[in-house]
C-alpha cells in the first residue's frame, strides 16, 4: 500500500511539473565509458517511474512465490502431523485392547511427525512389554528418554514394567530416585507401596502409610489393616535378626493402641513360641484374655510347650465357669487333656466344642481320645467325619 501511495505521489508530481514546464523538456546526457545515453527530463522521469513499478511488481511476485511455497510445504507437514495423530490413537485403543502387534507398528510408524514423539515411543515401549519383547522395549524406552522433559513419565513406565517382570528392587531403586524429585506424586507413592510390600519393606511403607491417606489413595481402614501386616511383618523381621530380647523391646516401644490389637499379640505371641519363649508367651495370653477374650489367643494355649499345663487348665476352666459355650476354651482345655493323657475328660471337652462349631482338628483330637479308650467304632464315625469335612472345603 505504501509502495503504491509512493508511485501515485511520483506520477502525480511528475504530471505537474510536466503542464508546468511543457515545451521545456530540457536536456539529459548521461556518459559511461565511451557509452552515451541522450534523453529528454520527461523520458528520464517516465524511464524512473517505470523501473520503481517494475521493481516494485517483482517484488510482489517473488514474495507470492515463497508464499506459496510455504503453504504448500506447510500442508504437506500439516497432513503428515495430521496422519501421525490419527495412527497414534488407533495404536492407543489396540494397546488398550491388547492388540499389542498393532499397536506397535501403528504407533511407530509415523512417530518422526508427531508433535509428541514421547507419547509414541512410550506407546511402543508398552506394546513390545506386552508381547514379552524386552530389547525392542527398552530400545523404545531409550528413545523416549531422548525427548525433551521426559523423565518423569519414562521412568514411571519403566518401574512399572520391572514390578510387572517381578523386578521389585529395580522397581524399587527406579521410584526411590523419582520420588526424591517428586515427593508428592501419587503414581509414585502406590507404586512405592506394592515393591515394599513384596520385598517386606515394613519400616518404609508404615512411613509411606500416611502419605497415601492424605492423596486420597488409600481410605483410612484400608491405611489400618495395612498398618496391621506391616506391624506384623516387622514383629517377625526383628524377631529373626534380635530375637526374644529384642522382639519384646520392640513390642514396649509401640504406641498403646496398637499393643491393644488383637491380630497383633496374637503374632507375637506366636513369634514368642518360635522362639522358644513359652513362659513369656503365656504370661502374655493370661494378660490379654484378661482384656479381651478372643479366639486367636484361646487357639494359641495348646501350642505353647509348658513344663507345667496346669495353671492353663486352671485358666481355661476358669473360662468355662465364666462362658459355657465357649468353643475355643473347650477346644484349646481338651488338646490339654489330650497331651495329658486324660482321654474321657479330653473328649468331653473336644464334644463340647465340635457341638458349637466344626473344626477338622477338633475332629482329629477327638477320633484319638476315642480310640485310647478302644470306642474303634466311634472314633472312624469322627474320622469320617472329619474326612467329609476336609472334602467340603
Amino acid at each position: 500500500m505504501i509502495r503504491l501511495i509512493f508511485l501515485f505521489v511520483v506520477l502525480g508530481a511528475g504530471l505537474f511539473i510536466g503542464t508546468q514546464y511543457s515545451g521545456q523538456q530540457g536536456y539529459v546526457l548521461i556518459s559511461i565509458a565511451n557509452t552515451t545515453i541522450e534523453m529528454s527530463v520527461t523520458t528520464l522521469v517516465i524511464f524512473i517511474i517505470g523501473a520503481l513499478a517494475a521493481l516494485f511488481a517483482l517484488e510482489f511476485v517473488v514474495k507470492k512465490f515463497f508464499y506459496m511455497s510455504f503453504n504448500t510445504w506447510n500442508w504437506f507437514s500439516i497432513r503428515k502431523l495430521r496422519r501421525s495423530r490419527r495412527y497414534t490413537n488407533q495404536a492407543i485403543i489396540k494397546l488398550l485392547e491388547g492388540d499389542w502387534k498393532q499397536a506397535e507398528k501403528k504407533v511407530t510408524r509415523w512417530a518422526s511427525h508427531h508433535d509428541m514423539p514421547l507419547l509414541c515411543y512410550l506407546v511402543a515401549s508398552e506394546a513390545a512389554n506386552g508381547m514379552g519383547d524386552r530389547k525392542k522395549r527398552d530400545h523404545y524406552l531409550e528413545l523416549a528418554a531422548k525427548q525433551e522433559n521426559a523423565t518423569l513419565a519414562v521412568e514411571l513406565t519403566r518401574a512399572k514394567q520391572q514390578i510387572g517382570d517381578g523386578e521389585y528392587d529395580k522397581a524399587t531403586q527406579t521410584l526411590d530416585s523419582l520420588q526424591r524429585q517428586h515427593p508428592d506424586n501419587t503414581i509414585i507413592l502406590n507404586l512405592l507401596k506394592q515393591t515394599y510390600l513384596h520385598n517386606k519393606e515394613w519400616q518404609p511403607l508404615l512411613d509411606l502409610l500416611p502419605k497415601l491417606v492424605k492423596a486420597k489413595r488409600l481410605t483410612e481402614t484400608e491405611a489400618e489393616k495395612l498398618t496391621l501386616t506391616a506391624q506384623c511383618g516387622a514383629l517377625e523381621a526383628i524377631a529373626s535378626q534380635k530375637g526374644t530380647e529384642g522382639l519384646l523391646a520392640h513390642w514396649n516401644g509401640l504406641a498403646r493402641k496398637l499393643k491393644a490389637e488383637p491380630a497383633l499379640v496374637t503374632a507375637l505371641i506366636q513369634q514368642l513360641i518360635k522362639r522358644k519363649a513359652d513362659n513369656e508367651a503365656f504370661t502374655l495370653i493370661k494378660e490379654n484374655l484378661k482384656k479381651q477374650a478372643t479366639p486367636e489367643l484361646y487357639a494359641l494355649i495348646p501350642e505353647l510347650n509348658l513344663s507345667d499345663r496346669y495353671p492353663a487348665i486352671v485358666m481355661l476352666k476358669e473360662a468355662l465357669r465364666r462362658d459355657a459355650r465357649n468353643a475355643e476354651a473347650h477346644s484349646a482345655i481338651g488338646q490339654l487333656y489330650v497331651r495329658e493323657q486324660e482321654w474321657k475328660q479330653a473328649q468331653e471337652h473336644l464334644e463340647q466344642a465340635l457341638s458349637l462349631r466344626s473344626n477338622v482338628s477338633d475332629y482329629a483330637y477327638l477320633a484319638d481320645a476315642l480310640q485310647h479308650q478302644n470306642l474303634t467304632h466311634a472314633a472312624h464315625d469322627v474320622t469320617r467325619k472329619a474326612l467329609s469335612l476336609l472334602e467340603a472345603n
